[in-house]
């Protein structure tokens, strides 16, 4: 692809901003921002990547894999600025996620320990955890707020904190899941998903993309539920108070 011919894929954008301004919408400030730091995020990694696979620095390597995680742990702890520890919390879940992964596939020699493997693969479990620790915090917050005289009434029964809970932890997980799980009820029938759209247009044969695909999915399912879960036992001292009582949150 020539540098004009993704220029004029601009006209997406154009278009897309066109719309927000006739419909009054406010958007065009946002899609022109998030657009131009989508693009120059883009070419500077693309750059890195490209110097990053020459070398095959083992320390780079895990530089990048660190700051994703960085990153992918502030973005997630957004949803909870008042829940103090909260970015620790989501960035040891994250961790112990990546390692358990790649570990794993690297254990089984089923991809190769370069970063031209590592990276992209990390980059998608990575990014799958922080939207499901995103939703998880946002949820288990509302699931609080709504259960707090529930909660604070099987405390004062004699429940322990992890029983007084459980009901809100497991709504919580299960809301974490759920963009996980429909992608696996409708992937190959409603999407066909990048990873194997790429290789398909770079030239591989199909059922080598599905294969690689269907790892990148299986994977992708592992880390969502490891994640929540890690969450989930993380979490729950969050969300009372020294005294046992439920902690009230701002939910807005």
């Amino acid at each position: 692809m020539t540098w004009l011919a993704l220029g004029c894929t601009l006209l997406f954008i154009f278009i897309t901003m066109f719309v927000s301004i006739w419909q009054k919408l406010g958007l065009e400030k946002d899609i022109a921002i998030g657009s131009a730091r989508a693009a120059l995020q883009l070419l500077a990694i693309g750059y890195v990547l490209h110097y990053i696979f020459r070398t095959d620095n083992i320390l780079y390597l895990a530089l990048i894999v660190l700051i994703m995680i960085v990153v992918a742990s502030w973005n997630a702890s957004q949803r909870g600025k008042d829940m103090k520890g909260i970015f620790w919390r989501i960035a040891l879940s994250i961790t112990v996620m990546e390692l358990f992964i790649m570990l794993f596939l690297i254990g089984l020699k089923i991809i190769e320990p370069t970063p031209q493997y590592i990276i992209p693969l990390s980059g998608m479990t990575v990014g799958n955890a922080m939207l499901v620790a995103s939703l998880f915090t946002s949820h288990v917050r509302r699931e609080a707020a709504a259960s707090k005289g529930q909660i604070d009434t099987l405390l004062s029964l004699g429940a322990s904190a992890g029983q007084a809970l459980q009901g809100v932890r497991k709504r919580a997980v299960k809301f974490s899941m759920i963009p996980t799980i429909d992608s696996l009820k409708t992937v190959g029938l409603v999407q066909l998903p990048g990873m194997m759209t790429g290789m398909i247009i770079a030239g591989a044969e199909p059922v080598e993309a599905v294969r690689y695909q269907i790892l990148i999915l299986f994977a992708h399912a592992g880390s969502a539920a490891m994640t929540s879960m890690l969450l989930s036992a993380f979490y729950f001292r969050l969300l009372l108070t020294k005294d046992l009582t439920t902690r009230s949150f701002d939910n807005t």
